[in-house]
């Protein structure tokens, strides 16, 4: 069971998780602007969790080094995500799926928002899709989110050219984040492993 690693803080530990790990990826530059965000804001302790920095293994069936139970560790402690993703052939990255499909328990009964990116659509199929994915993991998923359509011309500098429209967008995120991470805090908390063993 996981209630030793719930964070009974007054501050939400938010992850975010930037889950391209493609070589010169624009995801750097879109975590790193909403990560400044994050950190402004008092109510979360804000941790950047790079999926590039992980090496989990794609055989389950197989017992082989990773960093598998470092990665569990860190989304058990976690109480708050957002996941910043790139969509590609109208999905989500494969490690991505690995990182979501690697743990179950440590996801369950916590809220997650996007911040997508991308061309026309802005990546946001991707996160139609992801919503799904983790439904299935019992999370639940923040309506409101970020995105970055034709990603490349958005930025300048490392900085959205039109940062206040896209910096409210992120501000409105992180409150319903926050609201929601502390309903389910409380219910892990009060009810804990209730929702796993259902």
């Amino acid at each position: 069971m996981l209630l030793e690693k719930i964070n009974t803080g007054t501050n939400l530990r938010l992850g975010i998780i930037l889950g391209s790990t493609r070589k010169g990826r624009f995801g750097e530059t879109v975590a790193k602007w909403f990560e400044e965000i994050a950190r402004q804001d008092n109510r979360f302790e804000t941790d950047l969790i790079d999926l590039s920095e992980f090496s989990l293994p794609w055989d389950m069936s197989k017992d082989m080094d990773s960093d598998l139970s470092l990665f569990s560790d860190k989304i058990a402690e976690t109480d708050t995500f957002v996941v910043i993703t790139p969509e590609y052939n109208h999905g989500y990255p494969a490690y991505l799926k690995l990182a979501i499909d690697s743990l179950h328990e440590e996801w369950s009964a916590k809220p997650l928002g996007f911040v997508s990116y991308g061309g026309s659509s802005g990546g946001l199929r991707a996160v139609e899709q992801l919503r799904n994915v983790f439904a299935e993991l019992r999370m639940t998923t923040i309506r409101d989110c970020v995105s970055f359509h034709w990603a490349h011309a958005r930025f300048h500098n490392g900085r959205p050219t039109e940062e206040f429209r896209y910096a409210s967008s992120a501000e409105k995120l992180l409150n319903e984040l926050y609201w929601w991470g502390n309903v389910l805090k409380q219910a892990r908390m009060n009810f804990p492993g209730s929702v796993l063993r259902s």
